[in-house]
């Protein structure tokens, strides 16, 4: 049985307070568009950040939540927009779907049964469409913060890899994103046990180290990062 898993009220603060790191945002839209084709649908939409900015890129998009609060706010902000269909959904489910490929940022590290839920994903997308993953990465990084908003576990390319091969999709492309994220996070939240709200340190994070950041990046891949970014494809 799928379960929503963390503080619900504690999420949301979370989500409300990331919402402002736009040049965050915009980077991991730009990193998934290229794969995402002609209708995909996001599985744990939140309110609604990534999706409005997903959508311009589409004629159709699918924006999903599970939790029934969150899901109301969702449908009210997306309400003028007739290309997004909104729907709740919990992962895993035995759901068979057509979309284009199925996209997922900060979902996967809540659910127990993570395999289960990129199998329940890859049922979704039509054969050879990917599934798009962004999770958190490295165990040693798991704070109070984590634990609160209901994280099981925090990833590395392996262990990422290997639930996607188990889930039957095959790894198209995996790497780790935003090095000097993972410091700044550790360093807030494991160190000085903060939550990752909005206020100073994520507006200068945000505006002036993210860019130079991501600039660096897109030149070399780093051997570490906040984050672990993955394609897979579903059987063809």
């Amino acid at each position: 049985m799928a379960e929503i898993t963390g503080d619900q009220r504690v999420q949301s603060e979370v989500l409300e307070g990331l919402a402002t790191a736009v040049n965050h945002r915009r980077w991991f839209v730009e990193l998934a568009v290229p794969y995402l084709g002609d209708n995909p649908i996001e599985i744990g939409s939140g309110l609604g950040d990534y999706a409005l900015e997903w959508s311009e890129n589409f004629p159709r998009f699918t924006a999903t939540e599970a939790d029934p609060d969150r899901l109301v706010a969702l449908k009210e902000r997306l309400a003028d927009r007739p290309a997004i269909e909104v729907r709740q959904m919990l992962l895993p489910h035995s759901e068979q779907g057509d979309y284009s490929a199925a996209v997922s940022y900060n979902v996967l590290e809540h659910i127990e049964d993570h395999v289960g839920a990129l199998r329940s994903m890859g049922q979704l997308v039509r054969p050879g469409g990917a599934v798009v993953i962004i999770v958190p990465a490295f165990q040693f990084a798991m704070s109070p913060a984590d634990i609160a908003t209901g994280h099981v576990r925090r990833y590395t390319k392996k262990t990422l890899a290997d639930a996607m091969t188990e889930a039957g999709l095959r790894v198209e492309t995996i790497h780790y994103a935003n090095a000097l994220g993972l410091i700044g996070y550790f360093m807030a939240t494991k160190v000085f046990r903060l939550m990752p709200k909005e206020g100073p340190m994520v507006k200068v994070y945000d505006t002036l180290v993210l860019p130079a950041t991501k600039a660096a990046e897109q030149l070399v891949r780093p051997p570490f990062g906040q984050s672990v970014f993955a394609v897979a494809r579903t059987p063809a």
